[in-house]
Protein backbone atom coordinates (compact mmCIF):
# COMPACT_ATOMS: atom_id res chain seq x y z
CA UNK A 1 0.00 0.00 0.00
CA UNK A 2 0.86 3.40 -0.72
CA UNK A 3 1.12 6.20 1.84
CA UNK A 4 -0.75 8.22 0.18
CA UNK A 5 -3.17 8.34 -2.96
CA UNK A 6 -3.97 10.95 -5.65
CA UNK A 7 -8.37 11.06 -6.17
CA UNK A 8 -7.43 14.55 -7.65
CA UNK A 9 -8.63 12.91 -11.25
CA UNK A 10 -11.34 10.94 -9.66
CA UNK A 11 -14.75 11.31 -10.54
CA UNK A 12 -17.98 10.51 -7.82
CA UNK A 13 -20.76 7.92 -8.44
CA UNK A 14 -20.50 4.02 -9.12
CA UNK A 15 -17.32 1.98 -9.90
CA UNK A 16 -20.01 -0.38 -11.05
CA UNK A 17 -20.07 -0.88 -14.93
CA UNK A 18 -23.44 0.44 -15.99
CA UNK A 19 -24.45 -2.34 -18.85
CA UNK A 20 -26.74 -1.19 -21.94
CA UNK A 21 -30.20 -1.86 -21.82
CA UNK A 22 -30.06 -1.51 -18.03
CA UNK A 23 -31.09 0.83 -15.08
CA UNK A 24 -30.44 0.15 -11.86
CA UNK A 25 -33.42 0.80 -9.45
CA UNK A 26 -34.20 0.56 -5.27
CA UNK A 27 -37.40 -1.17 -5.16
CA UNK A 28 -39.44 -2.49 -1.99
CA UNK A 29 -40.39 -6.59 -2.30
CA UNK A 30 -42.24 -8.30 0.32
CA UNK A 31 -39.83 -10.49 2.45
CA UNK A 32 -41.78 -13.56 0.98
CA UNK A 33 -41.67 -12.47 -2.61
CA UNK A 34 -37.88 -12.20 -2.53
CA UNK A 35 -37.42 -15.38 -0.64
CA UNK A 36 -39.20 -17.48 -3.05
CA UNK A 37 -36.85 -16.43 -5.96
CA UNK A 38 -33.99 -16.35 -3.84
CA UNK A 39 -35.19 -20.54 -2.80
CA UNK A 40 -35.85 -20.97 -6.80
CA UNK A 41 -32.16 -19.82 -7.46
CA UNK A 42 -30.75 -21.91 -4.62
CA UNK A 43 -33.07 -24.96 -6.24
CA UNK A 44 -31.47 -24.70 -9.70
CA UNK A 45 -28.06 -24.68 -8.06
CA UNK A 46 -27.28 -21.18 -9.16
CA UNK A 47 -27.78 -18.22 -10.99
CA UNK A 48 -29.30 -14.77 -9.95
CA UNK A 49 -33.15 -13.96 -8.32
CA UNK A 50 -32.61 -10.88 -9.65
CA UNK A 51 -32.37 -11.83 -13.43
CA UNK A 52 -35.43 -14.15 -12.20
CA UNK A 53 -37.27 -11.43 -11.06
CA UNK A 54 -37.03 -9.61 -14.87
CA UNK A 55 -37.51 -12.46 -16.21
CA UNK A 56 -40.80 -13.13 -14.00
CA UNK A 57 -41.62 -9.58 -14.77
CA UNK A 58 -41.12 -9.99 -18.93
CA UNK A 59 -43.18 -13.32 -19.09
CA UNK A 60 -46.28 -11.04 -17.17
CA UNK A 61 -45.68 -8.08 -19.69
CA UNK A 62 -45.55 -10.40 -22.54
CA UNK A 63 -48.86 -12.12 -21.69
CA UNK A 64 -50.79 -9.67 -20.35
CA UNK A 65 -49.89 -7.71 -24.18
CA UNK A 66 -51.33 -11.23 -25.96
CA UNK A 67 -54.57 -11.30 -23.38
CA UNK A 68 -55.16 -7.37 -24.73
CA UNK A 69 -54.34 -8.40 -28.15
CA UNK A 70 -56.73 -11.07 -28.00
CA UNK A 71 -59.78 -8.83 -26.29
CA UNK A 72 -59.13 -6.23 -29.19
CA UNK A 73 -59.56 -8.92 -31.82
CA UNK A 74 -62.87 -9.59 -30.46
Amino acid sequence: MEAEYDFSQGKPGAIDQILPGKTRIAIWLDDEVLAWFRDRVHLADGGNYQTLINEALRQYIQQSCESLKETLQK
